[in-house]
């Protein structure tokens, strides 16, 4: 854990605590092995026993060890408060909890990074990223009408790598790459009151304990390691998916056999044919991950020429009624309920993206990747 606790009164104090630090003067004190670089660690002696010592981190008694520092930094305080008795109120300001994966080649990490990144990036919606950070989301993908955080993605290449990050609000998850050798996840919280702790109500200690919002106060820390930590682990689940191992020929077949839609028969797909292949490029258009795609979205980028006349724009809209029809007979393609969306599902992500990069690959590409 990163975080940045505040005491108040008399007067603010802010402490930040690098937790790697912590880690690594414990294993110093315990004779572990380590090698560190930065920030992180790109290998341990006894990666079980160092994780045991993180969590106890998490269980440390934080008043006194706060207070202790407190006192340090204002050594009158017992003076100046002894006629009435005083003690800081110590909350958390803002907390990062990381959670590495190390690879043992910094070959294999650099491989699969890249299509980390764009998985990521295209495949998580704004309700994916509400899942992630807790937040509630409905099944059927919408944003609930009540949401007044901005939920927003975006990619920044830094001096050290590539980093992606989704924001829900004043919450955070982002992912990036250390030292070429370490995956890290990491979840940042600061405003805490998105979560829940089961606790009594404040003001009410011998109340029963119920749902309640998490609080700043250090004593919800080890409520907010465990929401971080399970925020890091929907995302790592998530990301799991980018491994397929279906073949372009097996996905090719699936789609260049006629299909069925409402008990009618829908003919095959043709991903090299001009205008399939105009189709696949326009539903799978970056600005269409969030939101989806309407009909007049996609008759404005296959039909270059806009229609002057009413009965054009007609025949037009009824062509791409009958291509959308085509895709959802494929399961390329689902429909927002109660919309007039559609959104690429899961399958057809990955079928799309493999059919466009296969046949914008140039000889020498495919050759190479042969030899």
């Amino acid at each position: 854990m990163h975080a940045r606790i505040q005491t108040w009164f008399p007067f603010g104090i802010q402490i930040c605590l690098n937790g790697r630090e912590w880690l690594a003067r414990s294993m110093d004190a315990a004779g572990l092995g380590y090698q560190r670089r930065d920030n992180c660690f790109t290998w341990l002696q006894d990666a079980d026993r160092a994780q045991r010592m993180m969590d106890r981190q998490v269980r440390s008694d934080w008043p006194t060890l706060l207070n202790g520092i407190a006192r340090s930094l204002n050594p009158q305080h017992a003076a100046m408060f002894a006629g009435f008795p005083m003690e800081y109120y110590r909350s958390t300001y803002q907390s990062e909890w990381a959670t590495d994966i190390m690879f043992g080649q910094v070959a294999r990490l650099a491989h699969l990074y890249p299509r980390l990144v764009q998985h990521g990036l295209t495949t998580f919606l704004s309700p994916d990223v509400m899942r992630f950070l807790g937040r509630r989301a409905p099944a059927i993908g919408t944003i609930p009408p009540r949401l007044e955080a901005e939920v927003v993605s975006d990619v920044k290449r830094r001096p050290e790598g590539v980093r992606i990050k989704h924001r829900a609000g004043e919450n955070s998850i982002k992912m990036y790459d250390k030292q070429g050798s370490v995956l890290r996840v990491e979840t940042t919280i600061n405003d805490a009151s998105d979560f829940k702790t089961f606790r009594a109500p404040e003001n009410q200690p011998d109340a029963e304990p119920s749902w309640q919002c998490m609080r700043k106060g250090v004593a919800d820390l080890p409520r907010r390691a465990a929401v971080s930590q399970a925020a890091n682990d929907r995302y790592f689940d998530a990301l799991a998916s980018v491994e397929d191992s279906t073949s372009l020929g097996e996905l090719a077949a699936r789609l260049c056999r006629p299909a069925r839609h409402k008990g009618r028969r829908v003919r095959a797909l043709n991903p090299n044919a001009p205008d399939d292949a105009a189709l696949l490029t326009a539903i799978s258009r970056g600005e269409f991950t969030v939101n989806g795609f309407r009909n007049r979205d996609i008759r404005t980028l296959l039909f270059t020429k806009g229609s002057t006349t009413t009965a054009a724009r007609k025949r037009q809209a009824a062509a791409v009624s009958r291509k959308l029809c085509l895709l959802r007979a494929h399961h390329l393609i689902r429909k927002v309920p109660r919309t007039h969306r559609y959104r690429l599902t899961k399958a057809g992500r990955i079928a799309v993206t493999a059919l466009i990069a296969a046949r914008n690959a140039n000889t020498k590409e495919l050759t190479k990747l042969a030899a």
